[in-house]
């Protein structure tokens, strides 16, 4: 048995997969909607910092940093800047919260309370799309 099992704690996870809320729509009219981002390194966070565009415009440093984390979205061949460039506004702020929660927190649950019995639980912020559970 791994060690980290059996210590009681889960094994490190260093990728994520997600669901974009209306997806990115590809040269060809194609929508990828699913793929997976890992944990940002402290170089990913650093590199972006002397991009010219970051320098002209620090609003872009969320687009260069994307580009380097995002490991896969749908049939693409791969993700970069450009292509983050080209989503949606929606989709982007999706991919920004992602970002945050999974290299905060180490997951991409949230601790909620329903609001009629105020019972606690969780809910997975990452697998499904808006209205469906």
């Amino acid at each position: 048995m791994d060690a980290s099992r059996a210590a009681g704690r889960e094994p490190l996870r260093t990728e994520f997969e997600f669901e974009l809320p209306r997806g990115f729509v590809d040269e060809s009219g194609t929508v990828h909607r699913n793929g997976a981002m890992r944990l940002a390194t402290a170089r990913d966070e650093l590199i972006p910092l002397r991009d010219v565009r970051v320098r002209e415009n620090p609003a872009y440093l969320s687009v260069v940093l994307l580009g380097r984390v995002i490991t896969r979205l749908g049939t693409l061949g791969s993700v970069h800047d450009g292509t983050v460039e080209n989503m949606f506004a929606s989709d982007l702020a999706f991919l920004q919260d992602f970002y945050r929660q999974i290299n905060a927190e180490g997951h991409t649950r949230a601790a909620v309370a329903c609001p009629h019995c105020e019972e606690s639980f969780e809910v997975e912020l990452a697998g499904s799309r808006l209205g469906e559970s």
